[in-house]
Parts: structure tokens; sequence; C-alpha cells
């Protein structure tokens, strides 16, 4: 069986991989969801890859998902192409600016 998983905002509907999810602090009780927000990468968290941003430009991505905590420790949780497109994916966490 797939370790596919719907989605809170639209179940099972492809989204593509431009996607991320809210932590419950921009959750607003589901109002994210359908959001786009332009994120870039501002800096490592000293835990792995010691200048882990990559070409310092931004993505976009949509909201489509929650990320509760505890397992969201951020604000946003970028799919792993978003992410690979802005830091190395060997970092796992990085510190963003992002705005909607």
């Amino acid at each position: 069986m797939d370790n596919i998983h719907a989605s809170a905002c639209n179940g099972f509907e492809e989204e593509g991989v431009m996607i991320a999810a809210a932590s419950e602090a921009i959750w607003d009780d589901k109002g994210a969801c359908g959001r786009m927000y332009k994120v870039r990468c501002i800096g490592g968290t000293n835990q792995g890859v010691s200048n882990p941003c990559r070409g310092g430009g931004s993505i976009v991505v949509k909201i489509v998902d929650l990320c509760p905590s505890p397992g969201c420790r951020g604000t946003i949780d970028l799919s792993q192409e978003a992410f690979a497109m802005i830091a190395d994916p060997n970092e796992g966490k990085i510190n963003i600016k992002f705005t909607q």
C-alpha cells in the first residue's frame, strides 16, 4: 500500500509539487488552504550543511495541508521538491522568510 494520505485541505486532489503544509500558527482554522506563500531560505539551523541555501532566490508554494505540533516545529513545511529548489536537501530544516 502507498504512503499517500489525504491532505487536510483537498483530500486526495492532485496539487503538484510546489506545495506546503501550514503550522498551526498560520493554519487559521483551514483558512490557509489555497494560500500562496513566497518562501526564501535565509540560513541553516546549525544542524547540518554549513551553507544550505541555494541560488538566493525564492519559490512560491500553495498551502494544501496542516502540519500539526509537535511534528511541525516551523511555520511552513515544504514538499521535498520545493525545499530542494531553495536549499540543500541534506540540511532537512532551514530558516526561512515568507510572505503571503
